[in-house]
């Protein structure tokens, strides 16, 4: 399907693709006027107004300025569901369940160590397995991989990885309440069980970073950041697992759609009612799935703080290694948001797309209950990062929501031809960037030429008032799949 429609300008970032035939409510797309055209180009629209046709949707279907095209849903997209007649759609959350980002900081500065940083990256390169199909140091039993979904962070913390400080600065304080370790299918648990401890390919990746420019010294000072000081951002999710999860719960959703008499304009939207006992099901192993990526991501962290410490030969707590935080940018969550001025419980579907809680909220630890949360969004391994925090007018306007990431312009098989005979790793060391990948093709994949600008993303976030900006990261070591 193609999208003919036009869409209607609201302001400088906002655009309505207007309510027609079935669409319950209308979308707002978040971009500045000059991603238009691609966004456009891209179709994405229609899967924006495919989602505004799901059962129980409420306010608009969202996408935000790193919107590109998806299965079902688009990445970058925000749905509410009314908890009594609206539905759940893995399609909302996306194959990578929990695919998210924490990051680090040190007391580290450049200087300290631009003669170690090739010795940290091969060390962390070592120490953090990854690639497609890598397997991990650990050797999990059956009824350990259960703890693990059902516990999350808390059972990495307790066998030895990382620090009681961590959960606090991780969402959910990474143990989402209600996993079911009985929904996730024999095939999931058997994907999963080496993968515990790695990092992927794709768009996954570690990198070393140097904090560039402070837009909020108040907030900056509360993350334990000042100019030129080192951080370590770390973006991947639940691997094997949450994607057979997703796969397992797409086809028994597929197949119970006719039961509930839904139907919707694109198979990959299955849906079914959140209240019901396959919605109930699919809740409860996406939670499992969140939970595995949260551990997956503390454990990476330890090794990280491991390689540091062994290196430099200071332990992680003199080198100041201390989590920012934890967000994921592709899950449900069940939350409390006021629509037409009342408190309503709702289920959040954000699929390339990053909780964005303001001050005060009850979610935050004590640390940031003035600062908002922070929004950790990656660039690509040639660009900046930035971490922004939420907003109160997020809360009225996107559920608490905004942007993941930069969001691609080419596919992995775009960005291979446009990049012939290129050489990748000697083009980003002569920007000052050193990198270590699994393969050519990776690089290549990965290229940053295959991504929107994240310093367009984020002003059209910023402009929204959706976020805010705090600091900017700029990578020097970058660790790939």
């Amino acid at each position: 399907m193609k999208w003919e429609g036009k869409l209607e300008k609201i302001d400088e970032v906002r655009w309505r693709v207007p309510k027609k035939g079935g669409m319950r409510v209308p979308g707002i797309i978040y971009a500045l006027p000059s991603m238009i055209d691609h966004i456009l180009r891209d179709n994405t629209p229609v899967q924006v107004a495919n989602v505004a046709h799901l059962p129980g949707i409420q306010k608009y279907s969202l996408a935000m300025p790193d919107i590109h095209w998806g299965y079902g849903f688009p990445i970058g997209g925000v749905a509410a569901m009314d908890m009594e007649e609206g539905v759940i759609s893995p399609g909302g959350v996306g194959y990578d369940i929990n695919c998210g980002v924490r990051v680090l900081r040190t007391d580290l500065t450049y200087d300290d160590i631009k003669k170690y940083l090739r010795q940290l990256l091969q060390a962390i390169y070592t120490n953090v397995p990854c690639g497609v199909g890598s397997q991990g140091k650990l050797r999990l039993s059956k009824k350990d991989l259960d703890r693990v979904l059902v516990k999350g962070s808390r059972w990495a913390v307790n066998n030895g990885f990382g620090w009681d400080e961590d959960l606090d600065k991780t969402e959910e304080r990474g143990e989402m309440e209600g996993a079911d370790p009985s929904a996730v299918s024999p095939r999931a648990k058997e994907r999963g069980m080496p993968q515990l401890g790695t990092l992927g390919a794709g768009n996954h990746f570690l990198e070393i970073q140097v904090v560039e420019e402070i837009y909020d010294h108040r907030i900056a000072e509360v993350f334990g950041l000042k100019k030129g000081l080192v951080t370590v951002m770390i973006h991947c999710g639940s691997r094997g697992l949450g994607h057979q999860v997703c796969d397992d719960w797409v086809k028994t959703l597929g197949r119970a759609m006719q039961k509930y008499k839904i139907n919707v304009p694109d198979r990959e939207l299955a849906s079914v009612p959140i209240r019901s006992p396959e919605g109930e099901g699919y809740l409860g192993a996406m939670k499992a799935a969140a939970n595995f990526a949260w551990a997956n991501r503390q454990i990476i962290m330890h090794w990280v703080r491991e390689s540091f410490s062994k290196v430099l030969g200071k332990s992680p707590e003199e080198l100041g290694m201390k989590l920012i935080y934890d967000v994921a940018h592709n899950i449900a969550k069940i939350e409390e948001h006021t629509i037409d001025g009342k408190k309503k419980t709702v289920c959040v579907h954000r699929k390339g797309a990053t909780r964005a809680f303001p001050p005060g909220h009850p979610s935050l630890p004590d640390i940031y209950k003035n600062t908002g949360q922070p929004v950790l969004i990656p660039g690509d391994m040639g660009t900046n990062s930035y971490i922004l925090v939420g907003t109160r007018r997020a809360m009225e306007e996107t559920f608490g929501s905004t942007c993941h990431g930069a969001g691609r312009v080419l596919s992995r098989h775009q960005a291979i031809k446009a990049t012939s005979g290129r050489n990748i790793s000697k083009e980003l060391e002569q920007k000052g960037i050193l990198v270590m990948a699994k393969s050519i093709k990776t690089l290549r994949e990965e290229v940053p030429d295959a991504y929107k600008d994240v310093d367009m993303v984020v002003e059209a976030v910023v402009k929204a008032g959706i976020s805010k900006k705090v600091v900017k990261l700029r990578p020097i070591g970058v660790v790939k799949g």
